[in-house]
């Protein structure tokens, strides 16, 4: 296996004419044939540009789709001058019983060119739910700020043409899309003892509360109206959810700049999980989760090890990448700088919920 300064290497081998063709076209869904080149192995893959505002970046993200329906997306990371806060934050909800996409940092070259470190994540489809063994029955993607579970448009501040606006679908027919859009519809409508026999019924709320406490500890501002994905869950009818896109966490936005450790409450955002903090049972089952999380593994103790390990696997060739943004000195302090995001980050929480009313 080729390496380089202990990071795999992967290749991609494209026609000029195809390259040219995507750059320009940087905003669309294009994809567009290219060799591919793992661990010596050469496949045929279709490859296209993927994420929201990065898709302007000079080094640009990707979405690689395999013949045996494999989907790979590499990430360039470049708002993340820790290169970590994706990979440290999937391996942090892992921690806390949360499915989430594995994560592996690898060299990029380019028809035979050096493109520097990726991050390559681990997409959320058939393949992630068979190797863990979990059953689904639907899978849905929150896309944009429409998936925000509310009868209201975020930017229009008008009624959703639909209340599957944000939502696309992986798996699931219209059955599924009636499901979800009943689901939204009601939970906006019902009150008391109706509302709450509906969360039963319809949301795993314990699986829900892990993933809000996850979203909440790691400081992920925009993930709780976009950039998870819902799974109906076949054994008890109930939906899951699944994190997705997490750049924005420990202590930066999702254009890297310093954000504080107190820009996301410990309610978090969103209408369904308004709801579900509507009733006392779930308020006190959220703390206790939030309690049992900050004395272990929410605490520098457990995550520096994670942190100094994933840094130091990168480091070198951090060093050798000449195509980020950040600087390799900035690189460097970003391990005190999680450090000290996660120690605020513990005071503002335990200060939070000294206030909270069960």
């Amino acid at each position: 296996m080729s390496t380089m300064e202990g990071l795999p290497v992967r290749s991609i081998h494209i026609a000029y004419a195809r390259d040219r063709e995507l750059r320009m076209e940087a905003r669309s869904r294009r994809f567009v044939p290219v060799k591919l080149v793992i661990d010596g192995r050469s496949s045929n893959a279709q490859l296209g540009i993927r994420g929201g505002h990065t898709r302007n970046y000079p080094k640009k993200s990707y979405e690689l789709r395999l013949p045996d329906g494999e989907i790979l997306h590499w990430n360039a990371e470049m708002d993340d001058p820790s290169m970590m806060r994706n990979a440290l934050s999937f391996q942090f909800f892992t921690m806390i019983g949360v499915p989430a996409p594995r994560t592996k940092h690898f060299w990029l070259e380019w028809n035979g060119e050096p493109q520097g470190v990726y991050l390559e994540i681990e997409s959320v489809n058939r393949n992630f739910f068979k190797r863990r063994k979990i059953s689904y029955k639907s899978l849905i993607y929150g896309t944009n700020d429409n998936a925000n579970f509310s009868l209201i448009d975020p930017e229009t501040k008008r009624r959703k043409a639909s209340l599957i606006d944000g939502y696309e679908w992986i798996r699931g027919g219209d059955i599924s899309k009636k499901r979800l859009g009943r689901f939204v519809g009601r939970i906006n409508r019902l009150k008391g003892n109706m509302l709450r026999q509906c969360l039963i019924r319809n949301l795993d709320i314990r699986q829900y509360l892990h993933w809000l406490a996850g979203a909440v500890l790691t400081g992920n501002y925009d993930g709780f109206d976009q950039n998870y994905a819902l799974y109906e869950h076949p054994p008890t009818g109930r939906y899951r959810i699944i994190p997705w896109d997490y750049e924005g966490t420990w202590g930066r936005n999702c254009y890297g700049r310093p954000c504080g450790s107190d820009l996301v409450p410990i309610q978090g955002y969103n209408k369904l999980t308004e709801k579900v903090l509507a009733f006392s049972s779930c308020r006190q089952a959220y703390r206790k989760i939030l309690v049992k999380l900050l004395r272990k593994p929410f605490t520098v103790e457990d995550l520096g090890p994670v942190i100094d390990r994933m840094h130091n696997h990168i480091a070198a060739a951090i060093y050798h990448d000449h195509t980020r943004k950040h600087d390799y000195r900035t690189f460097m302090r970003e391990k005190e700088f999680i450090r000290q995001y996660i120690h605020e980050r513990r005071q503002v929480v335990k200060r939070e919920l000294a206030g909270w009313k069960d």
